[in-house]
């Protein structure tokens, strides 16, 4: 009975307030999810997937999947992209597919500030005849949504040179509304900040921190810091304001290929009913070149 009461708490604060987009610990291999300038700047194509398993043993609980593909043009200051996304919550079932464009402006020898627009199409289900509601006729579990297609743009703007990042974003701009009002598609804004800092011969920091905001939900702060090792083992922390803290460890296996594990454990009342969250990261990219591109990248 707790978990149906949590469960109902959950669902109405999200679905009649605010909708969610799907956050993740290793937020920061994400980029291109939520802000399309980041297509093409890592200089050759680039695949990266990430699943995600949120507050493990809680009954609805979240499960993400998402996954991106970009790659500059020939000519180099245009990019190209595809993300997708698969996220499930309770009744609440989101596909989404989107291209992402940008065009990037050199300011330097390695300075690059690029602008990026994504278009696509959200598919909403809401299917809440299962729910076991403790309240009769509650009008935020009466209505199932089917197949609801909504489609969006956003847009991005992203600054990198070789030791310094920062983003803004709204990854979908059109505030989109199902067959009632019960169940809204907000507006998200996002700000990414962050950089790489060698502290000793073979030893880096990247610390980044990201920002996203929405009406009628709070602010969400998320604080990360990693410890590269000789290019190849990152080990790392992470906090989620008021929510969560957790742990990432990645390896680089080679000059393409990337593997990463990650974990959550709240801080909330929640944390008393489900067994943590956990992530496994894959990236992998298309770098053959001994010169031109870094290998790894660190944003």
């Amino acid at each position: 009975m707790k978990k149906i009461i949590l469960l109902a708490a959950l669902f109405t604060g999200n679905l009649v307030n605010a909708q969610q987009d799907p956050q993740f610990t290793q937020y920061f291999d994400n980029f291109l999810h939520v802000n399309p300038a980041y297509a093409g700047s890592s200089g050759m194509l680039s695949a990266t997937a990430i699943h995600r398993e949120q507050w493990v043993g809680f009954a609805g609980a979240p499960r993400s999947t998402t996954f991106s593909l970009h790659t500059p043009l020939n000519y180099r200051s245009v990019g190209l992209g595809l993300t997708a996304v698969n996220d499930m919550i309770g009744p609440v079932r989101q596909n989404m597919v989107y291209v992402d464009f940008s065009y990037t402006l050199k300011l330097g020898k390695s300075a690059r500030l690029a602008l990026g627009l994504k278009g696509g199409m959200n598919m909403l289900n809401v299917a809440t005849q299962d729910l076991a509601n403790v309240q009769a006729n509650d009008p935020a579990f009466i209505t199932n949504v089917q197949n609801q297609l909504n489609p969006n743009v956003g847009f991005g703007v992203y600054y990198h040179d070789e030791h310094f990042f920062f983003g803004l974003s709204s990854p979908r701009i059109l505030e989109k509304t199902a067959s009632t009002t019960t169940y809204l598609e907000r507006r998200h804004y996002f700000g990414i900040i962050g950089g790489i800092f060698s502290v000793a011969k073979q030893w880096k920091l990247r610390p980044s921190i990201q920002v996203k905001s929405t009406m009628g939900a709070p602010l969400s702060l998320d604080f990360s810091l990693a410890t590269i090792y000789k290019d190849k083992l990152w080990l790392g922390a992470m906090n989620r304001w008021n929510a969560a803290g957790g742990a990432f460890l990645q390896y680089q296996l080679n000059r393409q290929f990337r593997l990463g594990l990650a974990s959550e454990f709240g801080v909330t009342q929640l944390r008393n009913y489900n067994n943590g969250t956990f992530e496994v990261l894959m990236s992998y990219d298309f770098n053959y070149k001994k010169t031109d591109v870094k290998s790894p990248r660190y944003f």
